[in-house]
């Protein structure tokens, strides 16, 4: 997860009550990435059953780890399964090197986890490694189409460093560095019916700059347009943000590219009277209560947009400050703060 100049998203999840948190009876509608990097977090089952007790019916892994994997199977989570940044240049040299990484991470598991997206890379464009995505996205749809996954869609993660204009949302475009490589990769997005991931976090625009990104314009609680763009007023930075990639997309191949937020969160704590509690429930309930409107945005209303909340846990061995507080649980799987 990056610190993102002008992003927004927005995800969380609610959970019918039996006299406690969480209890549910059907899956919602909202995905939650399971991080891993803590000392103290619970295995890979007792996570898996989390999400089904709470009715998270979809979770982003950043890796293909085995026994988060085996803990999936016959779960019903559906599952978004990343390739290491690490491991592109090796598997960017031919067919038979992802042939054997679908082998190994994919293909066992098959018959017992719907996996919806396999994202190659994360949050590597633009950058000197954002050259080896494109042509491994090739060689894993290769393998999907001789074994008949459309289900299965190849993508990658970008953030906020990709734009170089955000505002208005209308202008909005990529990098020089970023265009080049996403010249490439959104055609074929759009041939395949694939979307393009996307990471949004209106919270660090707001601790960045308070006085002209307000609490309200971030956390979806403005009762009055914040931006009026041409004729799309927006009301939130999530909205913004999100019409601002989609400009951008356009103007590279992208017009009839789905978005899919990878990536949204607030912390909890970390950075003072920015991260309470309080702040991150109110965005994260704010976050579901927008997506699963399906109102969409300015620029694409009624649009479905499915959305993944950052994170399942607090994780220790991330860098100190917000990083670590991004958790909807603490590692004993306790809510850090209501979902209502």
């Amino acid at each position: 997860m990056a610190v993102l100049h002008w992003v927004a998203l927005i995800l969380s999840f609610v959970a019918a009550s039996h006299n406690r948190i969480g209890l549910v009876e059907a899956s919602i509608d909202i995905g939650v990435c399971y991080g891993m990097l803590g000392n103290d977090l619970p295995s890979p089952t007792q996570v898996v059953n989390l999400y089904k007790t709470y009715g998270i019916g979809k979770m982003r892994l950043f890796d293909p780890n085995p026994e988060a994997l085996q803990a999936l199977r016959g779960s019903q989570v559906d599952v978004s399964i990343g390739i290491r940044n690490e491991d592109l240049p090796s598997l960017a040299v031919s067919q038979d090197a992802v042939n054997s990484w679908f082998a190994t991470h994919v293909e066992p598991y098959l018959n017992d986890i719907v996996f919806n997206h396999i994202t190659v890379g994360n949050e590597i464009i633009p950058g000197s490694s954002g050259n080896y995505v494109l042509p491994v996205m090739q060689y894993l749809q290769k393998i999907l189409d001789d074994r008949s996954l459309a289900g299965i869609k190849v993508t990658t993660v970008v953030s906020g460093a990709a734009l170089g204009v955000s505002y208005p949302p209308s202008s909005g475009a990529f990098t020089q560095e970023a265009s080049s490589t996403m010249s490439g990769i959104l055609p074929l997005l759009a041939q395949r019916g694939s979307p393009l991931m996307i990471n949004v976090y209106p919270y660090f625009a707001y601790a960045s700059d308070p006085v002209n990104v307000h609490l309200d314009y971030a956390q979806f609680t403005a009762t009055s347009p914040v931006v009026q763009d041409r004729t799309l007023r927006y009301y939130n930075l999530f909205d913004a943000t999100v019409d601002a990639f989609i400009a951008a997309m356009e103007k590279v191949g992208g017009a009839n590219v789905d978005v899919v937020v990878s990536e949204s969160g607030w912390p909890s704590d970390g950075n003072g009277d920015f991260t309470t509690p309080e702040l991150a429930g109110t965005y994260n309930r704010n976050f579901l209560k927008h997506i699963t409107s399906k109102a969409g945005t300015p620029k694409r209303p009624g649009a479905y947009i499915e959305a993944y909340i950052f994170a399942m846990f607090n994780e220790n061995q991330k860098p100190d400050g917000v990083e670590q507080h991004f958790g909807l649980f603490h590692p004993n799987m306790k809510p850090v703060y209501p979902v209502f």
